[in-house]
């Protein structure tokens, strides 16, 4: 079953099931109202025969509503998550059909300067990261960026690859994933806030005689009150004790409130946290990567999922702070507060050393399990070899994956070793910056562990750097040409640091005249060959493609090229061997009414 079958079939079979899961509901709703007029009913008929049989009959069919609202529950959030699940299976169908701008676009992730990241379209929208993005926290979202923005480590590579094949076969348990992610997005704000509840000193631990006084105070109070009810104590202690437990109840709620506003927000978010740990920790993995993050989740027969789950329940607990009905006899009877705070002290004792490391590991799975979905949709792409010797990349049938496979030309790369720089020319239009949009957009993948477009494809490791898309910028008062100047130094600088990259330049020296464009370009080639520096150089100076004859051993010359036929273009966007003959700039300036 390809991957748009999956997603049909899948369709199908979730409507169907939401279509149950809301015939259910609506008996729910006329069981409940069965039971209360059945409680009514027990009043008029069972009234004869003594309180005993109304009261036993009452108790049963409260328990029988009560069971049914839990129910109701259940199947509620059963509906919100196969309403989800439906949602992720239209949004792939869509995907498969060219619009992946449902996806976040993790423009929050555009840096102001990097080596490719705006050059390659990275980030923001109809990005490289809204076409493969399917995290659902801001963790998970800044992962994905951060494995997109350099080179993964050879072996963490070969290890990411192993998981998104496997995460690539266990669609069902993914989607689960992504629904459970869904339900209240986990963010850095609820992070910091209980990062900084566990840096902050504890308020009553730190004080031990609260072990023993949260369960002594509470035992008097109520004891005072029994035998006030049974007449053994007078108005003066019962009051006296009321009013000095209120007292203590009142001093104890102002420091709990502060810990109370700060940690209130979370809840939602835990209940979140909760369900994809937990959807992790119950799953069987068998790459090596994932049993390792999985086991920062069960470590000593403990489950982080239960930890969270416990915080939730204590701030559910606490949250009785805002119904002044309960709040009042439980503070005052059980300091319910106290209780409240102690267990969430007791909890931060027991998880500080891992709390972080939930996050960064669910993080990292959401990052794996979203370049698992891209492999699944597509089983043409290819894992890519990783070769640790600089500098060597090969591929075939290597595309731009944002382009609909439809429209997309293909073409293929060969260099040899890094003494080898591949000079580029070509037409106006012809594909020059596509392709190297595509051959640089396919190494970021590779970089990341990522399946690249492409048939074939072997790359060393390399960090990219390229200078293709070059602006101004008025708050600092760069010219374009200054600019540009600024990334070519960079890349110099890394180039005689002996660092292994990979360079890809568009058009250099585009902002001033052609003849220092011209003598820029050729002693930015020969600096670049000197330095043994891989690099491939998209150009419309075709003389720099002479340089092959002083430098034979150290240059290749390829073009892309176009036909022209009645004053009409027809370009192929195929890669050919040698230099460009064929001009198309004087055409498309008749067309637009220069006249020539």
């Amino acid at each position: 079953m390809d991957s748009r079958q999956f997603y049909e079939s899948r369709l199908t079979e979730l409507q169907l099931q939401l279509k149950k899961l809301k015939q259910k509901k609506s008996s729910f709703a006329w069981l409940r109202l069965g039971a209360v007029v059945a409680i009514v009913a027990a009043f008029y008929f069972l009234w004869s025969l003594g309180i005993g049989f109304v009261m036993g009959a009452i108790i049963l069919l409260l328990i029988v509503f009560v069971q049914l609202i839990k129910a109701d529950l259940k199947n509620h959030a059963k509906i919100e998550h196969t309403d989800k699940l439906i949602a992720i299976n239209e949004n792939e169908l869509q995907f498969l059909s060219g619009n992946y701008f449902v996806f976040d676009n993790g423009s929050e992730h555009i840096p102001k300067q990097h080596e490719y990241a705006n050059d390659l379209d990275i980030f923001g929208r109809a990005s490289l990261f809204q076409y493969i993005n399917r995290t659902t926290s801001e963790p998970g979202s800044r992962q994905l960026a951060d494995f997109l923005k350099a080179p993964a480590p050879v072996a963490d590579i070969i290890n990411r690859q192993e998981a998104i094949k496997e995460l690539s076969a266990k669609m069902i348990w993914s989607q689960d994933f992504q629904a459970n992610g869904q339900k209240n997005k986990v963010t850095f704000s609820a992070k910091e806030r209980l990062e900084k509840w566990m840096q902050a000193s504890d308020i009553f631990s730190g004080f031990r005689p609260w072990k023993w006084l949260r369960y002594v105070l509470p035992a008097i109070i109520i004891t005072i009150v029994v035998l006030y009810i049974f007449s053994l104590v007078g108005n003066t202690i019962f009051y006296t004790s009321l009013f000095l437990f209120a007292i203590i109840a009142y001093q104890i709620n102002k420091y709990v409130a502060p810990v109370h506003e700060q940690l209130s927000k979370v809840s939602d978010e835990m209940r979140t946290l909760y369900s994809t740990i937990s959807s992790i920790e119950k799953e069987a993995f068998n790459t090596s990567l994932l049993q390792q993050w999985q086991s920062i989740f069960r470590q000593q027969n403990k489950k982080a999922s239960a930890d969270i789950l416990r915080l939730k329940n204590i701030l559910d607990r606490l949250d009785i702070r805002y119904n002044l009905v309960l709040s009042a006899p439980l503070n005052l009877l059980l300091l319910w507060n106290l209780q409240q705070v102690l267990d969430l002290e007791k909890w931060k004792k027991n998880v500080q050393n891992n709390f972080n490391s939930w996050f960064q590991t669910l993080a990292g799975f959401e990052a794996i399990n979203s370049l698992g979905v891209i492999c699944f949709n597509h089983p043409s792409w290819v894992f890519p070899q990783i070769n640790q010797n600089y500098f060597s990349i090969h591929g075939n049938e290597i595309g731009h994956p944002l382009i609909p496979k439809e429209k997309r030309v293909n073409n293929f790369i060969n260099i040899e070793d890094n003494s080898e720089l591949m000079l580029v020319t070509g037409s106006n239009m012809a594909g020059k910056s596509t392709y190297l949009r595509s051959i640089g957009i396919n190494t970021v993948l590779a970089m990341t562990g990522s399946p690249v477009c492409a048939a074939s494809f072997a790359v060393s490791h390399v960090k990219l750097i390229s200078s293709m898309r070059v602006t101004d910028n008025l708050e600092e008062s760069t010219s374009t040409f200054y600019a540009e100047l600024k990334k070519l130094k960079a890349i110099i600088d890394r180039v005689n640091a002996g660092e292994k990259v990979f360079i890809l330049l568009d058009e250099i020296l585009r902002g001033t005249n052609s003849l220092d464009r011209h003598t820029g370009s050729k002693a930015l080639i020969k600096q670049l060959i000197k330095r043994k520096a891989a690099a491939i150089i998209a150009t419309h100076d075709l003389e720099l493609a002479n340089l092959k004859e002083d430098f034979s051993g150290s240059i290749r010359n390829y073009h892309f090229d176009v036909q022209v036929s009645n004053d009409e273009l027809y370009f192929d966007y195929r890669l050919k061997p040698g230099v460009c003959n064929s001009l198309n700039a004087s055409i498309l300036m008749k067309k637009i009414g220069i006249e020539l």
